[in-house]
């Protein structure tokens, strides 16, 4: 015999209630077991502990802090470190080519020859293109990766990628996994800090820099070279730094019951911890961006007496110091807003890479040998690339612009425990796509976590149900060949 309770069946309406009401009563259960509080993180504490309290890491790391130089649009990889000596005289012939940019699939194209010439440097003898007559210098200090893939050839996905393993938004960007893996060893300062371009930021915006499901105290934050370094960071007016450490003890000691006691505290923890991070980075930002202590001789080594480099060349200063005051992870953007203001060459391809490859060539070499002055290098892991590379065939019926290619590019790395003056992969002799140990960007991912004492398969966050990591679910190697 049944009931119905409104057009529904006793059975039915037992099984809505366990699914609800009854599932609602077991998190509850779970959430005061600690289930939900199961994470892999590298190091944990007590619970009301400052999320950026430094963690140990998984074992022993080659590195304490990463600079991401980001290539935003796409730099070439075939103009730039990924010698083709087989297109030389063939501008213009039309192949038999499968390529895949925004321009949709193709199956042959336009030769468009490489516009920069190429020579050998170092004592490893690595072609690049004259486009890097600093950088060049410091080849036997790089390991080149010349057959890296992502998954997709759009700005937008493609970045998501590079920055969070994942072609939709809402994970976590790889800063925000090295900051809760290891949290930071200078509380004065974020763990995270990203600078932009002075054009703008990248067409998928703050996505780029976001903690995703992770607490906001693992976000990046934004630091600019000019002006005030971080936005909405002065004190408010009328209010003192001893009303606000007032106010903090406040907050703390009012919660401190709350800290001791609850498992669900860690959004509270966040918010709180990330208003004593203001407080403190009031005093200490201001500090850090502060390049009159710098000698002469090395501000005109990162260019900062030429309007070309001064940009760039102020960024790259600034993540030395950031790095020699202990933030983990520092990106910096090469290239902003859309088209030509990046890397992205649809067009005129010798206009636009001589323009940021200029803008950033004697900078990037000035921090390497800086670094390295400094027996910082060894521990600093810096690495360069885009979202993804360019098509060796035109992209239009006239012109020099190149597509989109996220089937084989070159990125690089060095310092941090990398193998200088090594090679590893290969594209074919067009440079359409990787042939020889392609990898993908999880694999770049996996490298960067590893020398930083992670292990990529081990680093989880326990969102949705799963314990996520940023390298996804199946088992993923480091680049052994270049550590």
């Amino acid at each position: 015999m049944t009931s119905n309770f409104c057009g529904r069946t006793r059975r039915e309406f037992l099984w809505q209630a366990g699914g609800g009401f009854a599932g609602t009563a077991l998190t509850g259960l779970l959430q005061r077991d600690g289930f939900f509080g199961a994470t892999a993180a590298a190091s944990e504490g007590p619970a009301h502990q400052n999320p950026l309290a430094p963690k140990d890491p998984h074992f022993a790391p080659k590195a304490k802090s990463v600079i991401f130089l980001f290539m935003y649009g796409g730099p070439s990889h075939i103009d730039t470190f990924d010698y083709k000596p087989a297109m030389k005289g063939r501008d213009n012939q039309t192949v038999e080519v499968k390529t895949f940019g925004r321009g949709g699939h193709k199956n042959q194209g336009r030769i468009v020859e490489p516009r920069w010439n190429f020579k050998q440097y170092g004592k490893c003898g690595h072609w690049v293109s004259d486009l890097f007559p600093h950088l060049s210098t410091c080849v036997d200090e790089i390991a080149f990766l010349h057959s890296m893939t992502a998954d997709s050839p759009i700005h937008g996905s493609a970045m998501l990628m590079m920055n969070s393993g994942k072609i939709l938004s809402g994970s976590p960007c790889l800063g925000s996994w090295v900051n809760y893996g290891l949290g930071s060893v200078n509380e004065n300062l974020p763990g995270f800090v990203v600078m932009l371009d002075p054009t703008g930021g990248p067409i998928s915006g703050a996505k780029n820099w976001s903690s995703g499901y992770m607490p906001a105290t693992y976000q990046g934050t934004i630091l600019r070279s000019k002006g005030a370094p971080i936005i909405d960071l002065n004190t408010p007016e009328g209010t003192t730094r001893t009303a606000q450490r007032e106010l903090l003890d406040t907050l703390r000691e009012a919660n401190s019951d709350h800290f001791a006691t609850r498992a669900d505290n860690s959004d509270l923890a966040a918010r709180i911890n990330s208003y004593e991070l203001a407080f403190k980075m009031q005093q200490h930002a201001p500090e850090a961006v502060d390049l009159s202590t710098e000698t002469e001789a090395t501000q005109k080594m990162y260019g900062l007496d030429n309007p070309r480099t001064l940009d760039f060349g102020k960024r790259c200063l600034l993540a030395r110091r950031l790095v020699e005051r202990g933030v983990r992870f520092i990106q910096l953007y090469s290239g902003g807003n859309h088209n030509d203001s990046n890397w992205d060459a649809h067009g005129d391809l010798e206009k636009n890479h001589n323009y940021h490859a200029g803008n950033t060539d004697q900078p990037i070499a000035a921090l390497l040998k800086d670094l390295k002055a400094r027996n910082m290098l060894d521990d600093t892991l810096v690495v360069w690339g885009g979202e993804f590379g360019r098509q060796p065939t035109a992209e239009y019926a006239a012109g020099t612009g190149r597509d989109h290619n996220a089937y084989g590019f070159t990125m690089w790395m060095a310092g941090g425990g990398i193998k200088g003056g090594t090679s590893v992969g290969t594209t074919d002799e067009l440079g359409s796509v990787a042939v020889d140990s392609p990898f993908h960007v999880k694999y770049l991912h996996a490298t960067i976590l590893n020398q930083m004492g992670l292990d990529p398969n081990k680093l989880a966050y326990f969102h949705g149900g799963l314990d996520q990591k940023l390298v996804g679910v199946e088992h993923v190697e480091p680049i052994r060949a270049i550590l």
